[in-house]
């Protein structure tokens, strides 16, 4: 076996974005070529064993496939494949290889190409969704909720548009994200489950099965249960497309959450912000050049992750179409999906590490906030206003604003003196004065939501139960 050096490799997955090795070793289990192989052999090995309960071949025959399948190696099955031209050919070939002519004819039996591969495929896929993509992405929520709910009385302003609005809670904030990716985990976790899969034939009519079988479609069921899957309700020499699509999009879809989560908070370290920060180890460099430079590069990185791999969707709902029952226009651009995944997960698993160690700035904050604190007012004034009968609410605080920009007095002061309001602040009760006084209690129920959102996701995520 030729050994490669790691650095010899093309793909950035490779030799950058898979470095650490337990990572790399889990990714491989599910996504890696040596899986797909064994995956496939694993078809095979679920083909023959329903064949042997429906007494189509003996168990021992069953058995020797099965011994057959351990012993497989992409190495050889490449080898084979030089001389077939085919790469489903020469996985059969090499367990034909391995067994008695008596198990010989029972390898691949009734099947065609795509009944494994579209098969093997959802398997794995199915698997690395429930053993791998869900368990990581459901560690970066806990993480994403811890933050929440440590911070949900922090106060920052609320940003729309790149201004300054009204203010809320950084727990407030992050728990947007706890929300959006709940939602998220949630579809990925419902697409991968239905994922099909097929024995059905070459062109999906069960033309080879139904020599056997009165009831092929019980065969086919059969083999699926082997692998605890079920087949859709029609197929062609392919899986119905859409099963994969709509996976995948669930990983693309979640891929841009964090990607939205990861520009917010390099927003934030922006050196006229410092909301956040990154930890730094003693010995990282910000800059090539200057040395005082604190550059928010894991959340950039994200981004710049969901930026490659978010255009490959099109490729995907591309993969749709494929003339009449079967044509090869996906057979290169589908082998790419396992990418997909392994950059949703090089983004999570960074994401886990860097906001376990995400640096909040109490100071900046409030600095932030301070800002403009004088104007927040504006907004409960104005409806406050309006709610007890004023016919111009909206253009009296516009001017009020107005006024407090061109004099030393607050609109806090303002709203105290102006005689034109002396009645309607009268009719405030103390809480609605209280909260124009002091605008940094005018958060709403941001503290409340942050724990409500929590909750919510915490149970039906199965956190803690």
């Amino acid at each position: 076996m030729i050994k490669r050096d790691i650095f010899e490799n093309i793909s950035p997955l490779d030799h950058r974005y898979s470095l650490r090795e337990e990572e790399f070793k889990e990714y491989g289990k599910f996504l890696s070529e040596r899986a797909k192989i064994e995956y496939q052999a694993t078809v095979e090995v679920a083909l023959v064993k329903a064949l042997a309960k429906n007494g189509i071949c003996s168990n021992q025959v069953a058995q020797e496939i099965a011994d057959a399948a351990e012993q497989i190696t992409p190495q050889e099955v490449y080898q084979e494949e030089k001389k077939t031209k085919h790469n489903i050919r020469a996985l059969v070939n090499c367990l034909q290889r391995k067994v008695s002519e008596e198990a010989k004819p029972y390898v691949h039996f009734t099947t065609t190409s795509f009944d494994i591969v579209d098969t093997a495929n959802s398997l794995r896929y199915k698997e690395c969704m429930a053993e791998l993509i869900v368990p990581t992405l459901l560690e970066l929520e806990e993480v994403l909720m811890e933050i929440a709910m440590r911070e949900k009385e922090t106060i920052q302003v609320g940003r729309t548009h790149g201004q300054h609005a009204v203010p809320i809670t950084f727990g407030f904030a992050v728990a947007e994200y706890v929300s959006r990716l709940g939602n998220r985990i949630e579809a990925v976790e419902k697409t991968g489950q239905q994922l099909k899969g097929k024995i059905a034939g070459a062109v999906g009519a069960y033309n080879a099965s139904h020599l056997f079988f009165e009831a092929p479609e019980k065969f086919e069921s059969d083999v699926l249960a082997e692998l605890g899957m079920e087949a859709g309700t029609h197929s062609t020499q392919i899986v119905e497309p859409e099963y994969l699509a709509d996976f995948v999009h669930a990983l693309t879809s979640c891929f841009g959450v964090l990607a939205s989560f990861s520009d917010d908070m390099r927003h934030l370290q922006r050196s006229e912000i410092g909301e956040v920060g990154e930890h730094f180890g003693k010995d990282q460099v910000g800059s090539s050049t200057m040395p005082h430079k604190r550059n928010p590069i894991n959340y950039e990185n994200v981004k710049s992750l969901w930026k490659q791999f978010m255009p490959r969707m099109v490729t995907v709902y591309q993969d749709q179409l494929s003339e009449h029952q079967r044509d090869l226009t996906n057979s290169a651009s589908s082998r790419f999906i396992p990418e997909i995944i392994v950059g949703l997960l090089s983004a999570t698993n960074r994401l886990i590490r860097v906001c376990k160690k995400l640096v909040v700035d109490y100071d900046n904050l409030e600095k932030n906030f301070d800002q403009n604190k004088e104007m927040v007012v504006a907004e409960p004034l104005y409806i406050l206003l309006a709610s007890l009968g004023h016919p111009d609410a909206h253009e009296a605080v516009r001017k009020l604003t107005l006024k407090a920009q061109q004099t030393d007095q607050s609109l806090r002061e303002l709203i105290q003196t102006e005689s034109e309001l002396e009645s309607y602040w009268k009719e405030l009760s103390e809480k609605q004065q209280e909260l124009l006084i002091n605008p940094e209690k005018y958060t709403g129920i941001s503290a409340r939501k942050t724990e409500q959102v929590v909750a919510y996701w915490q149970e039906r995520l199965g956190f803690g139960g």
